[in-house]
């Protein structure tokens, strides 16, 4: 166990990463300070208590099934996710890697883990996932606006144009021919912004 006592030495000041032992009871066995600084809402002194008192109820699996993995592969590290109690009643997310403490004749003594704080990271990751949601609708709501321009509105607004320069102005006075092209301008105007608008949707 010579690796875990310098290891201990010198992640037992760490300002950044939590480091510590659990024994086969299930009891904390060693937390270094940061660990403790922490969690101290929970209690003043964590070492000999259940290991599951600062964290999430329903994260108590994970740990069962991850330190089962370290067992069957004493010399491998797995991964955890693990919610913790923040004393506010609400939590903190914390990423650990777990890896089996045996004795010189490979019997289980405990589990090793290695954690760090990364709330912070998890509500910049909700905050992204809310913003492609918004995108997302946004960009479908262009796309309906797209086809109402382009299908639903400039059909008619072509018909409008078609009609209008079909009309024998002959047949017309002056002032209804005039209203006529003023019609089929606008007409043609309108066609030129609604081209635009969907062209600029689309970029």
């Amino acid at each position: 166990m010579k690796n875990f006592a310098d290891t201990k030495k010198l992640l037992n000041d760490s300002s950044l990463f939590y480091y510590l032992s659990t024994a086969m009871d299930g009891t904390y066995a060693y937390v270094n300070n940061h660990y403790n600084t922490e969690f101290a809402h929970v209690s003043n002194n964590l070492v000999g208590q259940p290991y599951h008192i600062t964290m999430h109820q329903d994260d108590v699996q994970t740990c069962i099934e991850v330190a089962e993995k370290c067992f069957e592969n004493p010399t491998k590290l797995f991964p955890a996710t693990i919610r913790k109690h923040d004393g506010k009643g609400g939590y903190v997310y914390t990423q650990w890697e777990y890896k089996a403490m045996l004795d010189d004749q490979n019997n289980p003594l405990g589990i090793l883990c290695l954690g760090y704080n990364i709330t912070k990271f998890v509500g910049e990751q909700s905050l992204l996932k809310k913003a492609n949601e918004v995108i997302e609708k946004n960009s479908l709501a262009m796309k309906n606006i797209n086809f109402q321009q382009s299908h639903l509105i400039r059909a008619p607004l072509s018909n409008i144009i078609g009609l209008t320069q079909i009309i024998d102005k002959s047949l017309l006075d002056t002032n209804t021919s005039n209203i006529c092209e003023m019609i089929l301008e606008s007409s043609k105007q309108l066609d030129n912004v609604i081209r635009s608008i969907i062209t600029i949707s689309k970029t």
